[in-house]
């Protein structure tokens, strides 16, 4: 795999260990409208990781990328830019561009399915109706690809799915949510310094 992407991308690439470098991914939509909304829950846990790194994103192609370090390994953070249903299109371009392994990114996106900030590590699974997962798995041909899942509760009537995944948080999800960010930060943390399965076993139901 690794002699494909230099074959593809030039020389430069050769030198460094894909195995060392790592893609976080955080799902949302863009525009101000999506900014506090239930489904820009990945979008709003990678913008607290990268504001506890100190880094900064610069717009690149599909989408916000910002760069940091953990024990010495390159960590490549993303926010696509092409709406969530469009979101592997983006991860296959940077994983393509940085040499970066599938084993080696992690996707962070909401899932209707866990109470309001619990938290689910996988290594491999179904889409689960997600589009932005379905996305990525039809872009990467596989299911086999670390993610990451922050519940949102399902507190919504029959059909009001669509209202509540793209409503704001209520009042006691605002209050308990500084918390739950600071708990995801150490999930990417961990993720890159233990690995996945480090990770599940710590933070899964947390």
């Amino acid at each position: 795999m690794s002699g494909f992407f230099s074959k593809l991308f030039g020389s430069k690439k050769e030198s460094i260990d894909p195995m060392n470098k790592y893609l976080i991914i955080g799902l949302g939509n863009i525009g101000p409208k999506y900014d506090n909304t239930r489904h820009n829950i990945g979008f709003k846990i990678i913008d607290a990781y990268a504001q506890e790194k100190e880094t900064s994103w610069s717009t690149e192609k599909l989408g916000d990328v910002a760069y940091t370090k953990v024990r010495g390994r390159t960590v490549v953070l993303l926010k696509p830019n092409t709406y969530m249903n469009l979101s592997g299109k983006a991860v296959k371009y940077w994983m393509q561009k940085e040499n970066i392994s599938i084993e080696n990114i992690l996707v962070i996106t909401d899932d209707l399915n866990l109470e309001f900030g619990t938290i689910r590590v996988k290594s491999k699974g179904s889409d689960g109706g997600h589009n932005g997962l379905k996305d990525i798995q039809n872009q990467l041909s596989t299911t086999k690809y670390p993610r990451f899942r922050f519940g949102i509760g399902d507190r919504f009537s029959r059909g009001k799915q669509i209202d509540y995944v793209l409503g704001v948080w209520d009042k006691d999800e605002e209050l308990d949510m500084p918390e739950r960010m600071d708990i995801s930060c150490k999930v990417i943390e961990s993720f890159i310094a233990s690995g996945i399965a480090n990770t599940m076993n710590a933070y899964n139901g947390k």
